[in-house]
């Protein structure tokens, strides 16, 4: 009936429920255990595939479903396509016949449609009749009709029984038996007038297959047919009765009855009751079973006691013969695990070579990568000398343009000394031509004596203005390049000052920390980690770590020659900092640890690899030179995890160590290489490969120095001179920057008296031009004077234009030099660029080298096993060999003592203890005779009665265990299964409750056990939320089927039966009603609707689906409405 299915759970079998039987006593309770084991999963394992087509069916419905106001029940034209092709489902009644019952003589036979059913006619013509035998028929009570309380009041009045043939549909893939009753089933039901009933099962040919209730049963089972159920047969009295009811329990009532889920909670609490009873009864038998076990023990010590020697020395003689053949079954046994490790070392040949392919391939890729890089850095590095080349061309070109800018400067200053001559001669000549001129104006009148006056006045003026002009464009000039070249002097200052402070910070971190490390050393790798070690050792010993990790590494290692400090510290580079771990768990842990410990920002490396107690053997790869150590030799290791990991990661074992930096070119780049040597390091950091070298930009040790006094000493006194560089740097800067606002002051000034100067001199020179324009007579002797001032004045013009002109191209060459220098200044800064790009790929380099020293060390590494393997394997085959002939030997002797080989399952030690015992008891029981018939059948009753005990002790307890476990899961699962199915009944109860344009709410109280409805006739918000019992009658008829349709959604039946669904509905609502159950029965091809109305259903619409049975109006003047396929009319 339910959509979800319980049979996953494990059930109690029916053997173990016999076992434990005779115990128990309580056969109520187990049969209901049964009972409730076969109502959950008899069908699923008999048809598996319905529940899976119940599910599918449901989830395809889940999808269809678009929103509330879309109903439950309408699909898609896609969907409706696909449901007209389902087939119709097993169980459904194809026809029913009645005969004497309850008030008809005859009725049917009635042939009802796979899908959709009406059943009309008016009050008496035998509508509830018919639903009423259906019930009865398929093995409902008579108090579930609500039309009488004992079978025998369905008889009719004076007759002595009443028959009842149903037919149901057998036809499909969970049909039940097909090959037996064929596509259909007859249930015939006769009812004695004393109230006894009786089954007849035939198949569909007619044949009596059974008369059993069980058999009936079964087939309701496996059809999932509940007549019981109201969500199956509906009848008329408990639509009525929900209907009128007020009760929010009455409803909670209704639904938990609908859904099983009450019959499931009285099934849960009665097996509890009853299973603690049944512990109760557990325990008292213990005590019986302690009992027989003491009988039994008492019984065969007396059984053993009396066994004859002859038996006891021809047992003696098969214990021997088990005892040679013993001892040759345990010498295979032994060779069974030899022979599975050789064929799985056999196997695991491929994965040593698989491996071994895969690092050779590592390797190569490595080294083609490092080849690339190499490539690259080869690239970049000529690339930077040919820029190196345009740098010392451009740095030349703007040194040329800067000697012709001087050149320049010296012919304007020059032009301006020939200018300032010139301009000294013509105040000179212009005074003796005044006075000349004074003479004669003595002589020619007051006015032109004026008039002159007042021309020299202005050309004395205009000399004085154009002098001063001159003057203040110089300055101008200077003003301007001084504060240009001020400019870029403190834009240089500042950059040398922000270098110069990264590096007094760099000092003092460096200075803080080597004064923490005078108590302890680990500072010197960070202030973090001395914590770091501590929360390391708190969480070992808490037992998180399988080996406490290394780390870090610079730590654990110390140097044999201090003066190597820089050159190693530079060559192991981060490696100092790292920590290494061996295993992923354990770096997992460390992670964690440093991630708490760390500020957010870079963190130690954490290498993981496996940790050896023994240093690796480097003799056959490792560089060794007569003269120089390698890294691996300048070190002091203590611990051979530390080393390992470094000539894992680094290969300190093929770098060499040399301190003068020449002769480090020589041996490495030199015709003859040292074998093995893949790098050397001099005394100052510098790193030299075969082909190429590369200076160290690091000038003193931090982690590895010796001497911590010596240091930090060094970095005081470093300290101190950047400070009074930073200080002189800072004097500079303010010195530059009151030059450069001395300077713009002065040429703002400059610009201002310029600007003014320029037009007293406009005004001035108008002036004059309008005293000239007078004619007046002059002297012979003021002509020569006046042409050499004419002469001077066009040489004084020339020469200023030929200054101009200097400036001009001095303005020039000025903008050109400045180009040039900007144009170095650009091309240094690319170079640095290149420069860094060129660092990076050495660091990359750097790194591709040391992951190509790692491959070849794994793949030497997987060599080395893959040998060690092929070896061992060579060794267990000839020890299985030898062994094998041993066997052979063994098979020999026991043929010999016993010809037929004997599966004994007895160790031989067991054997031999028996034997032993055995020898003993002949030599000492001679003498001991007893009734030996009366002892052995006491011995064996004894035993008997003590197992069957002790089996159906252990069973009941193993049963009990299980119907904890299993009742514990279901108590779940029936609480998972009520809130689905609440959650399920709402959603279509507002789908539903959308098709009349109805709102409404389902609200469940699982804690009181109550079910309140509310529902709002109007639309939307617009209407007041009211429960049930104050609507209208059509109104509650109609939120009562869209509550049945709803618990319809979430059961499962092959039929659903309705009787006079729409007594109390309007015209409007019963319409909508209609409607709506249509479209479930449209949407549900496969399932079986019987709808029992006195309306006429003339409205309905025309469909293959339907199907209207008519029933003839009963004889009001007869007592009995006997109606048959004759008084029927079938519409479709």
């Amino acid at each position: 009936m339910l959509s979800y299915n319980l049979a996953r759970f494990p059930v109690t079998t029916e053997r173990e429920l016999d076992t434990c039987s005779p115990l128990l006593g309580q056969g109520s309770f187990l049969q209901l255990v049964m009972k409730m084991s076969k109502r959950k999963s008899s069908s699923h394992e008999q048809n598996p595939q319905k529940r899976i087509r119940v599910e599918e069916e449901e989830e395809e419905e889940d999808e269809n479903v678009v929103g509330p106001s879309q109903g439950a029940a309408v699909l898609s034209p896609e969907s409706e396509i696909a449901v007209r092709k389902v087939v119709s489902d097993v169980g459904i009644v194809e026809s029913i016949t009645l005969k004497n019952f309850m008030c008809h003589s005859l009725l049917g036979p009635f042939a009802f449609g796979s899908n959709v059913n009406f059943v009309v006619g008016n009050n008496g013509s035998g509508k509830s009749a018919i639903l009423t035998a259906l019930i009865v028929a398929l093995g409902g009570n008579a108090q579930a009709t609500n039309r009488g309380s004992s079978l025998k009041g369905f008889v009719k009045e004076g007759e002595s029984s009443a028959d009842v043939s149903i037919t149901l549909h057998n036809k499909g893939r969970d049909a039940y038996k097909p090959e037996v009753y064929g596509s259909a089933i007859i249930v015939d039901l006769r009812i004695t007038r004393e109230g006894l009933r009786t089954y007849k099962l035939r198949s569909k040919s007619g044949h009596l297959v059974s008369t059993k209730k069980e058999e009936l049963m079964y087939i309701l089972d496996n059809f999932n047919i509940q007549v019981n159920n109201p969500m199956s047969v509906l009848t008329q009295e408990m639509s009525k009765y929900f209907l009128h009811s007020k009760g929010e329990g009455d409803k909670y009532r209704f639904f938990m009855k609908a859904t099983q889920l009450d019959q499931m909670r009285e099934d849960f609490v009665y097996i509890k009751t009853t299973k603690q009873v049944t512990e109760s009864k557990v325990e008292q038998h213990n005590e019986c079973l302690k009992d027989l076990k003491r009988k039994y023990l008492e019984k065969e010590e007396r059984y053993k006691s009396l066994a004859s020697l002859d038996e006891m020395q021809t047992k003696l003689e098969e214990l021997q013969k088990q005892m040679a053949w013993a001892l040759v079954i345990e010498m295979e046994k032994e060779l069974l695990p030899m022979k599975a490790k050789l064929q799985s070392d056999r196997r695991s040949t491929e994965k040593y070579d698989e491996k071994v392919e895969e690092w050779k391939n590592k390797v190569e890729e490595a080294e083609q990568k490092y080849k690339q890089i190499q490539e690259r850095l080869e690239g970049i590095t000529q690339q930077l000398q040919d820029l190196q080349l345009k740098s010392a061309q451009l740095k030349a070109e703007a040194h040329r343009r800067n000697n012709l800018l001087k050149s320049s400067e010296l012919s304007v200053h020059r032009c301006k000394a020939n200018l300032r001559e010139l301009e000294k001669d013509k105040t000179q000549l212009s005074s003796r031509i005044n006075e000349l001129r004074l003479s004669i104006s003595q002589s020619t009148g007051a006015e032109s004596q004026a008039r002159a006056a007042r021309m020299e006045q202005i050309q004395a003026e205009l000399e004085n203005l154009n002098h001063q002009i001159s003057t203040l464009g110089q300055q101008i000039d200077q003003y301007q390049h001084a504060s240009s070249r001020a400019k870029d002097e403190l834009n240089k200052l500042r950059r040398e000052q922000d270098e110069l402070q990264r590096i007094i910070e760099s000092n003092r971190r460096n200075l803080q920390t080597m004064e923490s490390s005078r108590s302890n050393r680990l500072r010197r790798f960070g202030e973090h980690m001395p914590a770091v070690l501590s929360a390391i050792q708190e969480v070992h010993k808490k037992g998180q770590f399988r080996h406490i990790p290394r780390g870090p590494l610079g730590f654990c290692i110390s140097l044999k020659d201090p003066e190597l400090a820089l050159s190693v510290e530079v060559c192991l580079k981060s490696y100092l900092y790292a920590f290494t771990c061996d295993n992923y768990e354990d770096e997992k842990v460390l992670q964690g640890l440093m991630a708490r410990v760390f500020p957010a920002g870079r963190r130690p490396t954490i290498i993981t690899s496996p940790f050896l107690p023994e240093v690796h053997d480097t003799s056959t790869r490792a560089v060794n030179h007569p003269e120089y150590p390698s890294v691996l030799h300048s070190l002091e290791i203590e611990d051979p995890v530390v080393a390992n990991c470094l000539i894992d990661q680094r290969g300190i074992e093929c770098i060499l160590l040399i301190k003068n930096r020449t002769e480090a070119r020589r041996v490495m780049q030199g015709k003859n290489p040292p074998k093995n040597c893949t790098q050397a390091f001099s005394k100052e950091g510098d790193q030299i490969f075969n082909n190429r070298n590369y200076a160290a930009e690091q000038t003193r040790a931090n982690c590895l120095s010796g001497d911590v006094e010596e240091e930090i000493r060094h970095l005081q006194k470093a300290t101190e001179n950047h400070l009074a560089h930073q200080t002189h740097f800072q004097q500079h800067v303010k010195k530059v920057e009151d030059d450069i606002k001395q300077n713009e002051g002065l040429l703002r000034r400059a610009l201002a008296e310029q600007r003014t100067a320029k037009d007293k001199a406009t005004k001035l020179q108008l002036e004059l031009t309008d005293l000239q324009n007078v004619e007046e007579p002059q002297s012979e002797d003021l002509q020569p004077l006046e042409e050499d001032f004419q002469e001077i004045a066009a040489k004084i013009t020339s020469k200023r234009a030929e200054y101009e002109e200097e400036r001009t191209k001095m303005a020039q060459l000025k903008t050109s030099y400045e180009e040039a220098e900007q144009d170095y200044k650009q091309h240094k800064d690319h170079i640095s660029t290149i420069t860094e790009e060129a660092d990076s790929i050495k660091e990359e380099l750097s790194k591709t080298d040391q992951g190509v020293m790692k491959c070849k060390h794994h793949k030497k590494h997987y060599d080395e096993k893959r040998k060690a393997h092929l070896s061992n394997i060579r060794t267990l085959e000839a020890t299985l060999e030898s062994k094998e002939q041993e066997v052979q030997t063994a098979i020999a002797k026991a043929s010999e003592i016993c010809p037929e080989r004997l599966e004994v399952c007895r160790t031989a030690r067991s054997l031999d203890n028996e034997i032993t015992r055995l020898q003993f008891k002949i030599t000492t029981q001679q003498d001991r005779q007893e009734d030996r018939e009366e002892v052995v059948r006491q011995y064996h009753e004894a035993l008997t009665n003590y197992k069957n005990m002790a089996q159906q002790m252990k069973n009941l307890n193993g049963f009990i265990r299980s119907l904890d476990s299993v009742m514990s899961q279901r108590l779940k699962v029936y609480t998972e299964l009520r809130r689905f199915l609440s959650a399920r009944c709402k959603y279509y109860f507002d789908s539903m409750l959308a098709q009349r344009g109805y709102t409404g709410s389902m609200t469940f109280d699982h804690k009181n056990e109550t079910l309140s409805i509310t529902v709002q006739p109007g639309q939307g918000d617009k209407a007041d939320s009211s429960d049930m019992r104050s609507l209208s009658g059509g109104e509650r008829s109609f939120s009562t089927v869209c509550f049945v349709l709803s618990l319809w959604a979430v059961t499962e039946a092959p039929f659903r039966c309705l009787d006079e669904f729409d007594v109390f509905m309007d015209m409007v609502n019963r319409r909508i009603s209609m409607d709506i159950m249509l479209k479930v029965a449209d949407s549900q091809r496969y399932r079986q609707f019987i709808f029992l109305t006195p309306q006429s259903m003339s409205s309905l619409p025309e469909s293959d689906n339907i199907r209207i049975l008519r029933l003839k109006d009963p004889d009001r003047g007869s007592r009995s409405a006997a109606a048959g396929q004759r008084d029927q009319e079938e519409d479709q």
